[in-house]
């Protein structure tokens, strides 16, 4: 079979991943026609009866979405994808443009063209943190092929789908026993390293500096939002976790907050500074009588009437508002990479403490915020030039030929201009 011109290939943004009502079945993806995919409705609900939090599902249905709009574009059913589709879908990923959908104020006008495909990324003035491009990252399309192997090993076993998964295994793996011995003088191997994963670079987590922190605190514009900043900051749970709090998680005796944790499902109480308490009670002070009162109510609500519980993007939307007046672009995610390295570069606070406090399964996990920060090993490294270059100025340079030009030794011999 010819390859096929995935240059000029169009995916169109057909179907749609939808959010139900319904907690058996929380997700469902459909189809141009508007049918539900019958196929990933099965394996959604596998995932289900493994433990796998709605969040969960709702990552694997994008994954899906993708590969399903990609087989749409080609026509072929998903029950009859061949390794062709997978290493076509694999270079797609890699070398296409991200489709992105055209806001509804740039329809029709001749600068929606240039709204399909973002711009190239560059760093952040501020932060030095690169904006999201225009191509897939090697993130996205790792775990891209980690769900689609998991859902082509679903199907296999449940007879349902092709006899051979589109996106096997390294060949090399394939014949060797899953967990088998291994010589303590051999390269460790990967046992999940598929044929088409590609490498993801390793990324230190990023941390907001303190003065930047104490500006952009400064830049919230309400009680609440000051009290989720001051909660994340301080407690270090992820931004899923405090938003899924209940008034009666709230402990500012014990000064103490309980969390669900995204992957156990677990209750946890976390510390949380008084700091966080204060602009808490605050908050509750201004929307006493207007919210339902009660332990199991949600502690987080909008600002816009009617009040409703808060959800991640609304508060994903404020942090971006916040972000947008110093010109930065901080993630609520980096609050709690903040409040880790707080703890961990605290002497007094062992780095098991941390790991018991951010839910860490491995303390090796925890370790990565032992790592210097790059502002600080980019100013150790520049205080060093700088004491080379104070040490070359007291030391005596030696008589050169006649013939070169004063300027030209004293950069060959890094003295002062």
């Amino acid at each position: 079979m010819t390859s096929r011109d995935l240059a000029s290939l169009p995916v169109p943004l057909t179907g749609a991943l939808r959010a139900t009502e319904n907690e058996w079945e929380p997700y469902e993806l459909i189809d141009p026609r508007g049918l539900v995919e019958r196929g990933v409705a099965l394996f959604l609900v596998d995932l289900q009866a493994a433990g796998r939090s709605p969040s969960t599902l709702r990552s694997y249905g994008m994954a899906l979405l993708r590969w399903y709009r990609f087989l749409w574009a080609v026509d072929v059913v998903w029950d009859r994808a061949s390794r062709i589709e997978a290493r076509d879908f694999s270079r797609w990923m890699q070398l296409a443009d991200k489709p992105s959908r055209i806001h509804w104020r740039n329809r029709g006008t001749e600068s929606a063209a240039a709204m399909i495909a973002p711009s190239a990324s560059t760093p952040n003035q501020v932060t030095g943190k690169p904006k999201p491009g225009p191509k897939y990252a090697a993130s996205v399309r790792a775990h891209s092929e980690t769900v689609l192997r998991t859902f082509y090993d679903f199907h296999r076993d449940m007879g349902s789908g092709p006899v051979l998964n589109p996106f096997p295994l390294v060949r090399g793996s394939r014949d060797r026993r899953a967990h088998a011995h291994q010589s303590p003088m051999e390269p460790r191997r990967n046992e999940r390293s598929g044929l088409y994963r590609p490498r993801v670079p390793k990324r230190l987590p990023r941390s907001v500096p303190d003065e930047f922190f104490d500006r952009l605190f400064a830049s919230l514009p309400s009680d609440r939002d000051r009290a989720l900043v001051a909660f994340w900051v301080s407690t270090g749970a992820r931004a899923s976790e405090l938003l899924g709090t209940c008034r009666g998680d709230a402990d500012p005796g014990q000064q103490v907050i309980s969390v669900v944790r995204k992957g156990s499902r677990a209750a946890q109480l976390l510390p949380a500074s008084s700091d966080a308490f204060v602009w808490l009670r605050l908050y509750q002070q201004q929307v006493h009588g207007e919210i339902p009162a009660g332990r199991s109510q949600p502690l987080w609500w909008t600002l816009r009437r009617p009040l409703r519980p808060l959800t991640y993007s609304a508060a994903h939307r404020m942090f971006e508002r916040a972000n947008a007046r110093l010109g930065s672009n901080w993630t609520l995610h980096d609050l709690r990479h903040t409040a880790a390295y707080r703890m961990a570069r605290d002497p007094e606070v062992p780095l098991t403490d941390v790991q018991w406090v951010l839910g860490h399964a491995h303390l090796t996990t925890t370790q990565i915020y032992l790592v210097p920060h790059q502002n600080e090993v980019i100013g150790s490294v520049l205080a060093h030039h700088a004491r080379q270059a104070e040490r070359r100025a007291r030391v005596p340079i030696p008589p050169v030929a006649s013939g070169y030009r004063p300027d030209d030794l004293d950069v060959l011999f890094g003295r002062p201009m």
